[in-house]
């Protein structure tokens, strides 16, 4: 069995193994679970315990989780999610100064709207 590189390399092993559609079902459910709790299958196992699997899926799960515990893979820490919140950069001076020359230009763009308003609704009113 070549299935010591990767959680993922036992779960094709058990399709390759187990070509029925309850085993189909049952690792398509683990690999969604995997997604959400990034790659640990105690975790994931703990969140498949709550639904239904199909029938004869259990001794599936069953052989994936001992291979992965044999093998090191069945409680997997990759620390806290990168993509969760990106660290906060600082801000350099280059960056600031151009954010307030886009202020100041807005700010300008809207005086003289608001001004060419005001002139056309006099020149308006002034006409009646």
């Amino acid at each position: 069995m070549d299935s010591g590189v990767s959680l993922y390399g036992i779960i094709a092993d058990l399709r390759r193994e187990h070509p029925t559609p309850a085993a189909m079902q049952t690792l398509d459910m683990v690999v969604a679970e995997l997604g959400r709790t990034r790659d640990n299958l105690k975790e994931a196992v703990a969140s498949l315990e709550g639904k239904a699997l199909p029938p004869g899926g259990k001794p599936v799960l069953d052989e994936l989780v001992q291979r992965a515990r044999e093998d090191g893979l069945y409680d997997l820490d990759y620390g806290p999610d990168p993509y969760d919140k990106p660290p906060p950069e600082p801000l350099d001076e280059a960056t600031a100064g151009i954010g307030a020359l886009l202020a100041i230009s807005s700010l300008a763009a809207m005086a003289l709207a608001v001004v060419a308003v005001v002139i056309g609704l006099r020149a308006i009113l002034s006409t009646q």
